[in-house]
């Protein structure tokens, strides 16, 4: 039971994001709810208050939420309309269903965004080849195709050079839109959070370092990043976070281009990209998401440092991580390394590091260093 009076929150996905919501649970005295497709998920392995059951079913999704005071996610696959019955019966749950569906169907993201004069690629829904053909021929090849639903981490997501290859994504039975390949610079990242009673705050923007659809680093702030430049982006992500009605965190991932920065993608969730907010932030995204699904006053995000760098840890050849702790322990005390809890597989996300500093070529070359020997055993 709760002590205190302290709310409980509950959290849909016992992913590594629940997980990390668990720390900042701690420090608040909040009690923290997940429920896990099964016991062995990464957050149910250190939560105490874990439910089992089927985020696709709603009965399962009522008795979940009964006792909390407000139910929030760490994933956007919950169905939209199981977030308005949930709604519906009472329940607080942050974000609603009318700001949440825009993470989670692209196209309905990209009309809104459109509509409040948020910058965008040009894009458009597309059935067939004639229509991807049309696009192209306006727009110029590539061609992006996105599936509307479901892709996350570069899945659902198909360059095509011409209407051959768009074809064969079209064969897929997805639904797809179509967006003008961007040229883009360089991918940067900006966090926000809004409280329901519409007090806003945004971390410095930061760049995401991208391979094969995974980001693998973080550079906060941003380097060499205009400050005019910063401080457009996070009135974009905190204009938008107010149109859209959210309540709690909003990662909106954008391109710098040579011309300006576009959105590329929406998450009402705490995010990867920030993850150094842990150590790196006066208030870490995770404390900061349970301050404002709770109606709480918001906490400070300016950094802890002048630079600060998280590597992702991805899953090499050999599971035995623990024996790779040593040596990156021992090589750099001020490292911070956080696993999830996850089986290793090759190019699985199974952790991070986090490196501060006050200059970026050494703080990066730290995390990097023990982001790759907890991985692969070696560095070079």
């Amino acid at each position: 039971m709760p002590d205190a009076g302290m709310p409980v929150v509950g959290m849909v996905g016992a992913g590594q994001l629940a997980r990390m919501t668990q720390q900042a649970a701690i420090g608040l005295g909040v009690d923290l709810r997940v429920l896990a497709g099964g016991t062995g998920e990464s957050a149910a392995r250190v939560i105490s208050d874990v439910r089992v059951g089927d985020y696709r079913d709603l009965d399962d999704l009522r008795d979940f939420a009964k006792g909390c005071a407000v139910v929030t996610f760490d994933h956007e696959h919950v169905p939209t309309g199981h977030i308005a019955a949930l709604a519906a019966d009472g329940i607080a749950v942050r974000p609603g269903a009318e700001a949440l569906v825009h993470a989670q169907d692209k196209a309905v993201m990209r009309e809104r965004l459109t509509a409040v004069g948020a910058p965008c690629p040009p894009w458009r829904r597309v059935a067939t080849e004639a229509e991807v053909r049309e696009f192209g021929d306006e727009h110029g090849w590539p061609v992006v195709l996105k599936a509307i639903r479901g892709g996350y981490d570069g899945r659902g997501v198909w360059i095509c050079d011409d209407p051959a290859e768009a074809a064969e994504v079209l064969g897929g039975g997805v639904a797809l839109m179509a967006e003008a390949y961007v040229p883009f610079e360089r991918e940067l990242a900006v966090l926000v959070a809004r409280s329901p009673h519409g007090q806003g705050v945004s971390y410095p923007v930061v760049e995401t370092v991208q391979r094969d659809g995974i980001c693998v680093e973080v550079l906060a702030p941003a380097p060499g990043l205009d400050p005019e430049h910063a401080a457009e982006a996070q009135r974009v992500g905190l204009k938008i976070a107010n149109e859209l009605g959210v309540t709690g965190l909003l990662a909106v991932e954008m391109f710098q281009t040579k011309t300006g920065m576009l959105v590329n993608e929406l998450a009402m969730r705490p995010h990867n990209s920030g993850h150094w907010t842990i150590e790196g932030a006066r208030t870490s995204q995770f404390e900061q998401h349970l301050r404002a699904v709770l109606d709480l006053p918001l906490g400070s995000p300016s950094m802890t440092a002048p630079v600060v760098v998280m590597a992702n840890v991805l899953g090499g050849d050999d599971p035995d991580l623990f024996a790779r702790y040593e040596h990156v322990m021992a090589h750099d005390p001020g490292v911070k390394v956080h696993f999830y809890g996850k089986e290793v597989r090759p190019g699985r996300k199974i952790g991070h590091v986090t490196a501060l500093g006050d200059d970026l070529a050494s703080v990066r070359e730290r995390a990097r260093h023990a982001a790759v020997y907890l991985s692969e055993g070696i560095y070079t």
